[in-house]
C-alpha cells in the first residue's frame, strides 16, 4: 500500500521527523507485534506514534479502531464492547482513560529493524473501523476495505495532480476519515510528506508552508485564515506559495472563500466525502473552483439524485438525496446488519446529504436532509442558501439556520447568529435575507448567541441548538 523505502522525510510532528524507511522499519516491528490479532484500538493523539500505529496495523492486515482521545465515558464504552479490540496502541506515557483498563496495553515506539515482510492482505479485508459520530444514536462501527483506501486515495491523487514531491500541511485530528486518511496515508500512499502542526494556529501555517505545496483544512480553520490573511503578510505570502488548498468536512462559506481569493490568488479546492464513502466528488486542481460546489465525481465513483419516492432525477437543477456507488464505499456497520441493509438502495449508498447538479456536472450540497432541509409553506428551502445570504451582511460573525415545528407553516425557518459585534435588529436580517433571495426563505425568528456548538471536526452541532 505504500512505497515505504526511501530517505525523504514522511512525517514531521515539531521537531520530529521519521523517513520511509524510518517508518517502515518502526511499523514492522509493531506489525510483526500484533500480527494474527483479529482487531487493535489506536489511541489516537496528533503525534508520530499515532501514524506508525496505524501503518503497522496495514501492514500486519490487522483491522484498526482510531478512537478520538477527547470521548466521553459512555461512547467510549459502547466502542470498546462494539469492536473488542485485543489491544490499544498508544504513544508511550500517554495516560489512558478508565474505560480503556481492561484493554491490554501496548506502546508504540519508534525501534526498528529489518523485519520480514507479512503477506498482503485480500482488497476487501477490512483496514479501519471509524465511529460515526452518533448524531441519531449510538455511533456506528463503518468497516472500510483497503480497497476502499486505495480507491479514494489514488483517486483524489489523479484530482489533485498530487505526487510524491508534494508537502502536505494540516493540524487535523487523526481518528477521522479527513486528517487520518487523506491526511496521513495520503501522502504515504505518494511517497510525500505529512508536516502535522499539533495545534492549528496561522502563525505555525505561515511558517510550515515555507516548504509545504498543499494545506487540507476545515471552514473554521478556513475562517481564521479569512479573517487575518489580508492584514498577516507572511500569512498572505505562505498561501500564495501553495499549490492547493482544499477544505472539506462542511461546506465553505462563500464570504471566506472570496476573502481569501482577493488577498492571495488562491481559490480553495473544495470536495464531498463522509465515513462511509470517504471521497466521492471534488473539485480538480485544473478544474473551476467556483464556490459553493464540490466538483464533479471521482475516478471510480458513480453519484445520483433521487427524490423522497425514490426515483432518480437527471434534470441539471434538480435537489434530491444524494446517493454513491463505487470501488470506494464501506462494506458494512459492524454488528449492525439491519442499519447496513437500510443504508442501501438496489446497490447504491443512501447519504442523507441533499444535493443538486449543474448543468456542466459541477455538485453542490443543500445540506442534510434530516437537519438542513426545512419545508415551510409548501417550499422545500435549504438552510445552507440562507446562512451564506446571512455571513454576507457584515453586523455576522458566524449563523446557523435550523427549522422549528409551525402549526400554520410546517416548519419556521430559525436563524441563529453570532454577532460582529453589537447585534443589528433582527428585522434587518431578515429583511436582508428576503431582499437577496425570495420572501419565503426568510427567517421567522432571529436567536443572537456567543458561539455556534461544533465537533471536533468543526461542523455545527445543531441538534444542540435545539435543544
Amino acid at each position: 500500500m505504500f512505497p515505504l523505502s526511501s530517505d525523504r522525510v514522511a512525517l514531521r510532528f515539531g521537531d520530529r521527523t521519521l523517513t520511509h524507511a524510518e517508518l517502515a522499519a518502526s511499523a514492522g516491528a509493531l506489525a510483526q507485534q500484533i500480527a494474527g490479532l483479529p482487531r487493535v484500538a489506536v489511541w489516537a493523539t496528533p503525534t508520530i506514534e499515532t501514524c506508525v500505529a496505524v501503518v503497522a496495523a496495514l501492514l500486519a492486515g490487522v483491522p484498526a479502531v482510531p478512537l478520538n482521545p477527547k470521548v466521553g465515558e459512555r461512547e467510549l464504552q459502547h466502542i470498546v464492547n462494539d469492536s473488542a479490540p485485543a489491544n490499544v496502541l498508544a504513544a508511550p506515557g500517554t495516560k489512558l482513560p478508565e474505560g480503556l483498563q481492561g484493554v491490554p496495553r501496548r506502546d508504540v515506539t519508534l525501534d526498528g529493524g529489518p523485519a520480514s515482510r507479512l503477506p498482503e492482505p485480500d482488497p476487501e479485508a477490512a483496514a479501519l473501523i471509524v465511529y460515526t459520530s452518533g448524531t441519531t444514536g449510538a455511533p456506528k462501527g463503518v468497516v472500510l476495505p483497503r480497497r476502499a483506501l486505495v480507491s479514494t486515495l489514488d483517486a483524489v491523487a489523479e484530482a489533485w495532480e498530487w505526487t510524491a514531491k508534494d508537502v502536505l500541511v494540516h493540524a487535523l485530528p487523526l481518528f477521522h476519515v479527513h486528517g487520518l486518511i487523506l491526511g496521513v496515508l495520503g501522502p504515504l500512499r505518494r511517497g510525500g510528506t505529512l508536516h502535522h502542526l499539533g495545534k492549528f494556529s496561522t502563525s505555525a501555517l505561515a511558517g510550515a508552508l515555507n516548504d509545504g505545496t498543499m494545506l487540507f483544512g476545515v471552514p473554521t480553520m478556513y475562517h481564521r485564515i479569512a479573517e487575518e490573511v489580508g492584514d498577516d503578510p507572511e500569512l498572505t505570502a505562505a498561501l500564495r506559495r501553495a499549490r492547493l488548498l482544499v477544505s472539506g468536512s462542511a461546506a465553505l462559506p462563500v464570504h471566506d472563500h472570496e476573502r481569501i481569493a482577493a488577498a492571495t490568488g488562491q481559490r480553495v479546492v473544495e470536495r464531498y466525502g463522509m465515513t462511509e464513502t470517504l471521497m466521492n466528488t471534488s473539485v480538480r486542481a485544473d478544474g473551476d473552483r467556483r464556490p459553493g460546489t464540490v466538483g464533479v465525481p471521482l475516478p471510480g465513483v458513480s453519484v445520483r439524485l433521487t427524490d423522497d419516492d425514490g426515483a432518480v432525477l437527471d434534470e441539471p437543477g434538480s435537489i434530491g438525496e444524494i446517493q454513491v456507488r463505487g470501488s470506494n464505499l464501506f462494506t458494512e456497520y459492524l454488528n449492525r446488519p439491519d442499519a447496513t441493509a437500510e443504508a442501501f438502495a438496489d446497490g447504491w449508498f443512501r447519504t442523507g446529504d441533499v444535493g443538486m447538479r449543474d448543468p456542466d456536472g459541477y455538485y453542490r450540497i443543500v445540506g442534510r436532509k434530516a437537519t438542513d432541509i426545512i419545508k415551510s409553506g409548501g417550499y422545500k428551502i435549504g438552510a445552507g442558501e440562507i446562512e451564506n445570504v446571512l455571513l454576507e451582511h457584515p453586523a455576522v460573525a458566524e449563523v446557523a439556520v435550523t427549522g422549528e415545528p409551525d402549526d400554520d407553516l410546517g416548519e419556521r425557518i430559525v436563524a441563529w447568529v453570532v454577532p460582529a459585534g453589537a447585534p443589528p435588529e433582527a428585522a434587518e436580517l431578515v429583511g436582508h435575507v428576503a431582499r437577496l433571495l425570495t420572501p419565503h426563505k426568510r427567517p421567522r425568528q432571529v436567536r443572537f448567541v456567543e458561539s455556534l456548538p461544533r465537533n471536533d471536526m468543526g461542523k455545527v452541532v445543531k441538534r444542540a441548538l435545539r435543544a
